[in-house]
């Protein structure tokens, strides 16, 4: 997928036009991209209009960039765009309960690293987790992660070709899988391969 740049953003202005008719398709697309593993972790498959919807919103909230700030997010914010060859996901782990969050962090210390993906005969592939975000202290994990699945091309033609493929969270306290990857799900992340 092709980067975000300057020129793709709408000024705030434009943004606070169309902000409402935009968020409504963006929420739609998610549904798309999103998938429940277990019942306290959401992967959301990133691509090029989940990021620009994010830059949007943070534009809008903070409102004062200069050029080089917003290069700078542009940069950061275009890494979460997969490239054909991956799949880049955002990980939310939630727990409503105050009490319940806070042990369960600690508890799921490094779930990030524990996410992964297989199809058929291949190798099971480990997410990567791209914190670029300020880690939690270390003897828990964050409620927030971003991860990248880099897929071989032996996976890529698998999934292609109608390969069922699951996704799941192999944790000494957070075991749960997904199978198969189906529907529009399937369909919406099949588009983000070469």
């Amino acid at each position: 997928m092709k980067p975000l740049s300057l020129s793709d953003l709408m000024s705030l202005e434009e943004y606070s036009e169309k902000r409402k008719s935009f968020r409504s398709s963006v929420v739609e697309h998610k549904r798309n991209r999103s998938v429940q593993v277990g019942p306290n972790a959401t992967l959301l498959f990133e691509d090029r209009l989940t990021i620009q919807y994010q830059l949007q919103e943070l534009l809008r909230i903070e409102r004062d960039f200069d050029d080089s700030a917003l290069e700078m997010e542009l940069e950061a914010h275009n890494r979460l765009i997969p490239d054909g060859n991956n799949w880049k996901a955002t990980l939310t782990v939630e727990f409503p309960d105050v009490e319940e969050r806070r042990i369960a962090l600690i508890q799921l210390s490094g779930i990030e690293d524990r996410v992964w993906i297989d199809a058929g005969e291949n190798d099971r592939i480990w997410a990567i987790a791209d914190e670029f975000l300020v880690r939690a202290p270390e003897e828990q994990t964050s409620k927030l992660h971003y991860l990248s699945f880099e897929l071989d091309d032996s996976f890529a033609d698998a999934v292609k070709s109608g390969c069922e493929f699951s996704i799941g969270i192999r944790h000494d306290f957070y075991n749960y899988s997904v199978t198969p990857i189906a529907g529009d799900v399937r369909e919406s992340l099949l588009e983000d391969l070469d």
